[in-house]
């Protein structure tokens, strides 16, 4: 049982930091008790704002000491309840450790704090000639949060994920202590990788609080190719072509006509083209302008010669202003269609994604619910939203919960995992035991007692 906050603890919190950045009970907007979908709620009883590793290896010591759950938020923009005060007491924001601290440029690396936004970070890197390559949808999301839940995004049949540039991290662990963990080498083989077990960890083990992260010289040029196809078996079927073919894509993203008009309809905006049942977005960065035509030009031979309906260079502003603004706006255009919904964020391996969508079509069909679905075709991570729509609260529960079963269980029998970078949180529980089996969820368990012997940080979460 964890300690209830009392007037002792409040008044410890704000000799320790000042009344201006604890709130407590009614002062806590109802915001801080859920995140983006809001499949769980739950207020904190406290929410403090700090600024420093300091500051928080304090409030830590001190949460240690008197048994108290904390609870670490950035922008909110979880999906999976991952920072929901479950247990009440603290829940420690931290958007005010917003600074980009250290550009080096001959070690190609940037020092930021956790509450930097992706959008922020990438505006910094491309203004000093740089990439920092994950590009996950939401670019309000902060770097920490990005980093606790390993994010993808677009870039990564090219780049990879969040952890292929975490460098180094300054964490404070749950009885206060400060680490840090890697640097700025290229390699390492001394001992356990402490470093990449908290990338994915989810605020379970420690709260980090600087990130070293590296960076890549920004691409001259970069250019996209929009390819209708007549079936959604013909889009994705011509993925794995397209990935044999040595092309090297950027990106490889698939979505359907349905999403494409709920996000004209959300924006306000006129897609491109929206005649066809299935669409890949290709995209091709580089440095010179020849060599990326001719990749270009060989896609979208093989495209056609795969049922592409067409294929349209997106090369002019206006056109790429089109595209992409419409491509970041599918999550919110889709929640903006229902009154509620749940997001099924799989990955299978990249052979087995049309098998995937169709077979998440044919459930939709048979338990009687909407489910569209977008995803990052060329590394088999899959965005399938399941929409309440008109549904009472007791079918809707009882269809969303068959809808899961099935859909992670299809996952499963692909040799595919319950998400690809949203994360665990509070939602997915149950389902990650069926992906990981009860040994790894007893050697995670283990990982955890090892930080956190008391439990106290993030409880609830993962497993």
């Amino acid at each position: 049982m964890y300690k209830k906050i009392d007037v002792n603890d409040i008044n410890y919190l704000y000799k320790s930091f000042g009344k201006d950045r604890v709130l407590v009970g009614d002062e806590i907007s109802i915001d801080y008790s859920h995140d983006e979908l809001g499949g769980i709620s739950k207020m904190p009883d406290v929410l403090v704002r700090l600024s420093s590793t300091e500051e928080i290896s304090n409030l830590m010591e001190y949460a240690n000491s008197n048994n108290i759950p904390v609870v670490v938020r950035g922008s909110g923009t979880g999906l999976v309840g991952a920072a929901v005060a479950l247990e009440g007491g603290i829940m420690l924001e931290t958007l005010n450790m917003n600074k980009i601290l250290e550009l080096d440029e001959e070690n190609l690396t940037v020092t930021v704090q956790p509450g930097v936004l992706l959008m922020e970070l990438a505006d910094f890197a491309q203004s000093n000639g740089f990439l920092y390559p994950p590009d996950p949808g939401e670019k309000s999301a902060t770097i920490g949060g990005n980093i606790s839940t390993n994010a993808g995004g677009m870039r990564a049949v090219k780049y990879g994920v969040t952890r292929d540039y975490v460098m180094g991290l300054t964490v404070v662990l749950p009885d206060g202590k400060i680490e840090k963990l890697g640097g700025k080498v290229v390699k390492n083989s001394t001992g356990y990788s402490l470093l990449d077990l908290f990338v994915g960890s989810e605020g379970t083990l420690g709260i980090i609080t600087e990130a070293t992260l590296k960076l890549v010289p920004l691409p001259k040029i970069t250019t996209s190719l929009l390819v209708p196809f007549g079936s959604i078996e013909d889009a994705i079927g011509t993925v794995p072509e397209i990935i044999k073919s040595k092309a090297s894509l950027t990106a490889i993203e698939f979505f359907e006509k349905g999403t494409i008009l709920f996000s004209e309809e959300y924006l306000g905006k006129k897609f491109p083209d929206t005649k066809s049942p299935a669409y890949l977005l290709l995209t091709v960065d580089g440095n010179e302008e020849t060599v990326i035509e001719n990749q270009l030009s060989v896609v979208a031979d093989l495209c056609i010669e795969s049922g592409a309906v067409d294929a349209y260079f997106v090369d002019t502003d206006e056109r790429k202003e089109s595209v992409w603004n419409a491509r970041g706006a599918f999550l919110e255009a889709i929640k903006a269609s229902t009154p509620e919904m749940d997001e099924c964020d799989v990955v299978v391996p990249r052979n087995k994604v049309a098998e995937f969508i169709i077979y998440s079509h044919n459930v939709s069909k048979e338990i009687g619910v909407r489910i569209p679905s977008f995803g990052h075709a060329g590394d088999g991570n899959l965005h399938i939203y399941v929409c309440k729509d008109n549904l009472t609260d007791k079918e809707w529960e009882s269809k969303l919960n068959k809808a899961f079963e099935l859909l992670y269980g299809k996952a499963n029998e692909l040799n595919g995992f319950v998400s690809g970078e949203h994360g665990i949180g509070y939602a997915k529980k149950e389902f990650m035991l069926n992906t990981c089996g009860k040994t790894q969820i007893e050697l995670m368990r283990g990982i955890k007692a090892a930080f956190d012997k008391n439990n106290i940080l993030n409880p609830g979460k993962l497993f």
